[in-house]
């Protein structure tokens, strides 16, 4: 056991040394942790911001007046003022992402106690806005009427009152969601290539033959390439973590940063054992990159990352229980969002062990085949 850590260690930091000779492997470990994060959480917003907004006002009234005057920066643009027969044009023209029509009357009948409609078109061409805007919108005009009617004379009290409390994120910014699964989809790529490129590269240069003449077992090379490129990846992340997404975005992550580096540590064994898996499959390094782009690709938008796991079909979500990036999208959110402790995340990270228990396995079953094939 001894002697298999020793030749592991001192392999492994050949591993390092060669990652180091290799500035395009460099320049990416570096981009995929700063750069690219900083883009995606600036540039990609889930939430509506400065959004266009046409207002169709056939009331002309202090209510109505009011409603448009809450539309403010920097969730909405300064709203337009349209004529009925302009909405087609302006959606057409995408000039506006709403449009709010006030009905003539609409101030008298609510204080009359009728129940007036107003409508509201969202140009559905920009998914995100359009669901989320809506809700925005639908909740000003509803604190504008109630707080209208609170000091209209004669006018019918509101027969309910909404308190809304949002809970992790009361700011509703992207930012933090965007920057922490951006990061951790990295650690996913980066993993994956930077040990599949290990092999290949070991493959190309013909070394892959002097470590078989040399006292070496295939164990100790597999584990080897493992902890140095997980070992790279893991500092990357948690410099990432700290320096650009605490520091310089100001993102608030509310867990433990060393039982993320933790959780971390334990998914990076599998996603390594996986990528050196794909590297036996392939032959050369072109090859290993058109394997291994529809494999992250996959875990990236289908682990939970993008979109709700909740919201796939029920046979997609129990396929996706097959991949350790699935478990470790959960047990980042849980811990950096919501501040959850070892006692509630250890089903993810037991999950995770088993699955990279079963890749390792597997990997290390080909890899061995591999080199005496």
């Amino acid at each position: 056991m001894l002697r298999t850590a020793r030749a592991a260690f001192y392999l492994g930091l050949k591993e390092i040394a060669s990652l180091s000779r290799d500035p395009v492997l460099l320049f990416l470990i570096a981009y995929s942790f700063s750069l690219a994060i900083v883009s995606v959480a600036r540039g990609a917003r889930m939430e509506v911001n400065n959004a266009a907004v046409g207002i169709v006002d056939e009331d002309r009234s202090p209510l109505s007046r009011a409603i448009a005057q809450a539309l403010l920066e920097p969730r909405f643009q300064p709203p337009q003022e349209l004529e009925l027969d302009q909405v087609d044009d302006t959606f057409t023209l995408a000039r506006a992402t709403f449009v709010l029509d006030i009905p003539p009357d609409f101030e008298r009948d609510l204080v009359a106690g009728r129940r007036p409609t107003l409508a509201l078109a969202a140009d559905a061409t920009a998914i995100a806005q359009a669901a989320t805007g809506t809700s925005y919108i639908s909740q000003i005009i509803q604190q504008e009427v109630e707080t209208f009617l609170a000091v209209a004379p004669d006018a019918p009290p509101s027969p309910f009152s909404l308190a809304v409390r949002t809970a992790y994120n009361p700011n509703l910014d992207s930012d933090s969601f965007n920057a922490v699964m951006q990061m951790v989809n990295s650690v996913s790529m980066l993993a994956i290539i930077l040990t599949g490129a290990a092999v290949i590269r070991e493959r190309e240069h013909g070394t892959l033959e002097h470590l078989l003449v040399m006292p070496l077992r295939p164990l100790e090379v597999m584990l080897a390439k493992i902890w140095a490129n997980g070992l790279i990846v893991l500092v990357a992340a948690t410099l990432s973590l700290t320096l650009v997404i605490r520091l310089f975005l100001g993102a608030q992550v509310a867990g433990s940063t060393a039982l993320f580096v933790l959780g971390t540590a334990v998914y990076l064994v599998a996603v390594t054992s996986l990528g050196i898996m794909l590297a036996t499959i392939a032959k050369t390094m072109p090859q290993f990159g058109l394997l291994a782009i529809p494999v992250f690709v996959v875990m990236n938008l289908l682990s939970g990352s993008s979109t709700p796991l909740d919201a796939m079909p029920p046979a997609l979500q129990w396929a996706m229980q097959a991949s350790p990036s699935t478990h470790f999208v959960t047990f980042s959110q849980g811990v950096l969002y919501r501040g959850a402790g070892i006692a509630i995340v250890w089903p993810q990270l037991l999950l995770i062990l088993g699955l990279g228990a079963l890749f390792f396995a597997i990997a290390l079953r080909r890899f061995r085949a591999a080199l005496f094939a």
